[in-house]
């Protein structure tokens, strides 16, 4: 039997605790090991426990969930992190996706969104509400903006793999659906990381955000 992927929830707010918790702890795919109600409490706590995946508001009284993104990745850059929230805010999206979140997610997501977003991102994907991708894309729609060199020189095929990154899809359905392996893609995504000077795969998304390429495909 697999040890259950272990959750540590950052949130001020007592009901949305007990409601993720009371959700939680009916699957033997996952396991609470604690809680804190602010980023301070959270940063003090995980010094003696470790999660796979942090799940943190943004407001929050004292350190906010950026700040407490800041310093976890800080401390351990491999760190997962699922922002749960209600603000779906251009600003605060760039800012955490920035920061390296393996997921962002609205408070108004149903059972299933928020089980695919804990599994997408315990697997190693990312995985972004619709809504979030929607409100970038929003932001950015009739900006017109030249695309700069690295934008430019992204192949069809490497615009293809972005769009289904973006769609959280796995290097795995990315091969299968692209009749292509699995070493293609990966070799594809790291010459999109060297072309757009991006750290991972969070920083190609921004990127392709920035600079509008999912409205060309």
């Amino acid at each position: 039997m697999n040890k259950p992927v272990s959750l540590f929830i950052v949130d001020d707010h007592p009901l949305i605790v007990d409601g993720l918790k009371a959700y939680i702890n009916k699957s033997s795919d996952f396991e609470i090991v604690g809680t804190a109600s602010s980023g301070k409490e959270a940063l003090t706590k995980l010094k003696e426990v470790s999660a796979d995946i942090v799940m943190t508001d943004i407001q929050m009284p004292g350190i906010s969930g950026i700040e407490l993104t800041e310093q976890l990745k800080k401390q351990r850059s491999d760190q997962k992190i699922i922002v749960l929230t209600m603000f779906g805010d251009a600003p605060y999206i760039k800012k955490l996706l920035q920061l390296g979140v393996d997921g962002y997610v609205l408070k108004d997501i149903d059972k299933i969104e928020l089980y695919n977003a804990l599994n997408t991102v315990a697997n190693g994907g990312h995985f972004y509400s619709k809504e979030i991708t929607e409100v970038m894309m929003n932001k950015l729609r009739g900006v017109d903006q030249k695309l700069p060199v690295g934008a430019a020189d992204l192949t069809d095929r490497e615009k293809e793999i972005l769009a289904l990154i973006l769609a959280q899809k796995s290097n795995q359905e990315i091969a299968e659906e692209l009749f292509i392996s699995g070493r293609t893609v990966e070799a594809h995504k790291r010459n999109m990381l060297s072309k757009t000077g991006s750290k991972n795969v969070a920083g190609l998304v921004i990127f392709a955000l920035e600079n509008q390429i999912f409205t060309h495909l």
